[in-house]
């Protein structure tokens, strides 16, 4: 049977080649934009993570999604939280989004207090601040972007001079300071959130507690960060994971539209094999198999194209703008799979069913 449903496939080469690509298609259609979107969510996970803060306090009714875009609370509240049990320091950081070339969050930061919470930055080239028009970007930001120390980068109407690039993984690719991001966003002396280290992390959720107490900060988004990153999943993010669910069925819709036109004009153009066939005393499921059977080999070929096309694919999109991950995880590879060899298996079925049907006198009989 093998050896038939090789021949089968490969007596019509182009055909096959068609069907191969169609799944590899969907394959690549959902590794991609899956990958793209678990490679920022964990690109994101790890530049919070970096910031080395224990509890972030955001404005009252923030969410995770709308606080990056406003700076609304003083910044004195600094001052408030700085003098609460277990806290160690604390730095207030001006937020804005861009999205001149891609969705990015700009920091407006102290630099003093956001490296007492986190640590110095490690400068790879250059140094910090030395005016207010002065920028710091990471090594990601500046390979992608081709920019080096000394250049001129225009933001917000404003053109700011890099004077450092630091290592990435600390909240976000741009810094300025938090007195100039304020008076481009018009919001003198105010602050998107407060990022806390603690004496002990430990005593996070203890701070949390703390913090809703402090009159007048009942009503303020308080978070240990382990939660903060917790809800960098696919699964917290708003139409996220609905929009990947609606890729994976145009996918499988993709593939099996393809392999049952593929599968069903195979079947017609063997009317007459599979009378011969059916003479020689092969069943109705034998005629199923040879059919599945081929299916499956086309649907594995595709699945193998589609993965290699996507991992070439997400190292070429990375290496030209780093700024951009794409990841790819066993479970998703293994899920793209499973789809792609449903679609082409359901779309099959009919196909099969029609063949294993066909009465053998009039088989042969067909021309």
């Amino acid at each position: 049977m093998n050896k038939m449903v090789l021949s089968n496939l490969a007596y019509r080469p182009i055909r096959s080649a068609i069907s191969i690509l169609a799944v590899a298609i969907e394959v690549i259609l959902i590794l991609l934009i899956v990958g793209f979107a678990i490679g920022v969510l964990n690109d994101t996970r790890t530049r919070q993570e970096g910031i080395g803060a224990d509890v972030l306090v955001r404005p009252p009714g923030s969410s995770m999604m709308n606080a990056f875009n406003s700076a609304s609370v003083p910044v004195k509240v600094a001052d408030v939280l700085a003098r609460q049990p277990h806290v160690a320091a604390v730095a207030p950081v001006a937020m804005h989004v861009t999205s001149t070339t891609n969705i990015e969050i700009i920091y407006g930061i102290d630099l003093k207090s956001f490296e007492a919470v986190g640590g110095p930055f490690r400068f790879l080239a250059g140094g910090p601040f030395q005016g207010p028009d002065d920028m710091m970007v990471d090594d990601y930001f500046a390979s992608g972007s081709k920019v080096k120390v000394g250049a001129t980068i225009e933001l917000f109407n404003h053109k700011f001079r890099v004077c450092g690039i630091v290592q990435n993984g600390r909240g976000a690719r741009r810094f300025m300071p938090i007195t100039t991001m304020q008076d481009l966003i018009d919001a003198p002396g105010k602050a998107s959130a407060f990022y806390v280290k603690l004496d002990d992390p430990k005593n996070a959720e203890l701070a949390v507690r703390e913090f809703h107490n402090i009159p007048g900060m009942s009503e303020y988004s308080v978070m240990t960060m382990r939660d903060v990153v917790s809800l960098l999943a696919p699964d917290h993010i708003p139409m996220l994971s609905k929009f990947i669910n609606f890729v994976m069925a145009i996918s499988v819709i993709i593939g099996f539209l393809v392999i049952f036109q593929s599968m069903y004009t195979a079947v017609m153009e063997r009317t007459r094999e599979i009378g011969i066939l059916k003479s020689l005393g092969a069943s109705k499921l034998y005629i199923v198999r040879v059919i599945l059977r081929e299916t499956l080999l086309l649907a594995i070929a595709g699945v193998i194209v589609g993965i290699v096309v996507s991992v070439i694919a997400g190292a070429a999109i990375h290496h030209s703008d780093p700024t951009r991950p794409v990841q790819f995880t066993t479970g998703w590879m293994l899920r793209a799979t499973a789809v792609a060899i449903v679609g082409a298996l359901l779309g099959a079925l009919y196909p099969a069913y029609k063949a294993a049907e066909k009465d053998p006198i009039d088989a042969l009989a067909y021309e």
